[in-house]
């Protein structure tokens, strides 16, 4: 007899339905998994043969054969434990027949009691598509699995429970669908930097935007300090962001199960000892790498010069599309990563170049050896180059409380509402993702930006790319001052931030 069971696995942060047929047939005793399983799931077998035994079911003394369908597709993890078992239950008389629109996920012990396991909100999400009504999953993963909606979850504690269920004698309650708590937890805010207005100004049209960011100045002069608080300026991310976040994040096992949706906009640092392969993703397992945790939110670089160039120029064509193709002899994996790319550096090796002190020891030459390793093309995707001075004495004493992130944050808001309105139905979410199409419509300048930005273009050399990054920008503090057209004052301002004058000292 064959019985098939609906069940649902992950092609990188995509979920996908798997069939889990067993059949039961005469001839020596043997379990055998095929389908492309990897060693997790092969090892399934002890897990359900013991977890059946200490349930209290007894494991049938027949050849058994479980294919994973489709058998094309590989099959990873532990995902699978509880189909094989409930199909081979099934098979052998112990269960009635199972429910067409049901499905099962989840990981053994060996005492029969379940474990959560990862990218379970993307699987909740493709059993909506597949027409599933009802998933069963263990209890831990219960709250992530009703975010998906349209699903009726139930959290499985063991699999004696699970049984009683199925035979209607003693029946699970659904989930209750998960609703976020407000989030109480205080942010880094700009109230605790002293000084550097400009920076702040800066960090202020980054946020309205969604431009990249790269700060220059010398040690202890607030980089890190600054950048790290970016995020309590950010505008909130909708529902559909949240979603595809958590999704992302579920995926590499970073959830929370108390709290599996994620309310606030990532911020992801990696150390600059990091790998491509981490930060763009892949692996063995074909895992997101840090681009893509940091998808609808900042990806933040200290010490940039310090990564390897095969690591920044990694970072060059997702900037650009707003994903990752990862080719690996597993497979091509493609992942989302429209993040917002934050840079901290010291203006030379040694770091102290134009601070008051004098303490710099770097020649010219040195100077430009450490710039060089940051890319040309990196660089113009890079939208500000903000110089951060030393703070002064008298910044660090003053009395006056600096500008709390929630006043900044209200100006942001206002900003990315006047970008939502207009780039509704697009698909567009800031001035920083236009279309040339969009720069052209959104960005028109009047006779005296069309000769201020020609004068800049020929004497700074830039690039056409460069070109439409300054009338993003220029558009985003406009938006900033709540004018409909972009005047010359802020194509000046966006100028400024393009002089890369600041990184040969």
């Amino acid at each position: 007899m064959v019985v098939t069971v609906r069940s649902l696995g992950l092609s990188g942060i995509t979920g996908y339905e798997v069939s889990a047929e067993c059949f039961l047939s005469g001839g020596l005793p043997a379990f055998d998994v095929v389908g492309l399983p990897d060693a997790a799931v092969r090892e399934a077998r002890e897990r359900v043969r013991a977890a059946v035994k200490n349930c209290g079911a007894k494991f049938p003394v027949s050849r058994i054969t479980v294919n994973l369908a489709p058998a094309g597709q590989k099959k990873a993890g532990t995902v699978y434990d509880l189909p094989i078992l409930v199909g081979i239950l099934a098979a052998c008389g112990d269960l009635p027949a199972l429910p067409p629109d049901a499905a099962f996920i989840g990981e053994l012990s060996l005492t029969g009691a379940l474990r959560g396991v990862t990218g379970v909100l993307p699987m909740a999400m493709a059993a909506k598509t597949a027409g599933i009504r009802q998933l069963f999953v263990p209890a831990e993963n219960a709250a992530e699995a009703t975010l998906a909606g349209g699903l009726t979850v139930y959290g499985v504690p063991d699999v004696k429970a699970l049984v009683a269920h199925l035979k209607g004698e003693q029946p699970l309650s659904p989930a209750p669908v998960w609703v976020p708590e407000a989030d109480t937890a205080d942010l880094p805010d700009l109230r605790d930097v002293m000084g550097q207005e400009n920076v702040k100004r800066a960090l202020e049209i980054a946020a309205a935007g969604g431009h990249n960011l790269l700060l220059i100045g010398s040690p202890g002069a607030g980089k890190s300090m600054l950048a790290k608080r970016l995020p309590s300026i950010l505008p909130d991310m909708t529902r559909e962001e949240a979603l595809a976040v958590s999704g992302i994040w579920s995926v590499a096992g970073l959830t929370d199960p108390q709290h599996p949706l994620l309310t606030r906009r990532p911020f992801r640092s990696p150390h600059h000892t990091t790998s491509a392969a981490a930060l763009a993703g892949g692996g063995p397992a074909m895992r997101p790498g840090e681009i893509s945790l940091a998808h609808n939110g900042v990806l933040f670089l200290d010490e940039l010069p310090e990564f390897r160039r095969d690591v920044l120029e990694a970072m060059r064509q997702p900037l650009e599309d707003g994903e990752v193709t990862v080719a690996r002899a597993g497979g091509t994996l493609h992942l989302p990563a429209r993040f917002q790319l934050v840079c901290a550096m010291n203006p030379c090796r040694c770091g102290w170049r134009g601070h008051p002190s004098g303490k710099c020891t770097c020649s010219d030459r040195d100077v430009e050896k450490y710039v060089e390793k940051i890319s040309g093309p990196l660089l113009d995707r890079i939208d500000l180059h903000v110089n951060v001075p030393s703070v002064e004495y008298e910044a660090m004493r003053r009395k006056q409380v600096p500008e709390s992130s929630a006043e900044v944050k209200k100006r942001v808001d206002a900003a990315r509402a006047i970008q939502k309105e207009r780039f509704a139905g697009t698909g567009v979410a800031c001035n920083a993702h236009m279309t040339p199409s969009q720069i052209a419509n959104f960005c028109r300048l009047d006779q005296a930006g069309e000769a201020l930005m020609k004068n800049a273009f020929d004497r700074m050399g830039l690039t056409a790319r460069s070109h439409d990054r300054i009338l993003r920008v220029a558009r985003t503090i406009a938006d900033l001052d709540g004018d409909a057209a972009i005047g010359a004052q802020h194509l000046a301002e966006a100028i400024q931030y393009r002089n890369t004058d600041i990184l040969k000292g």
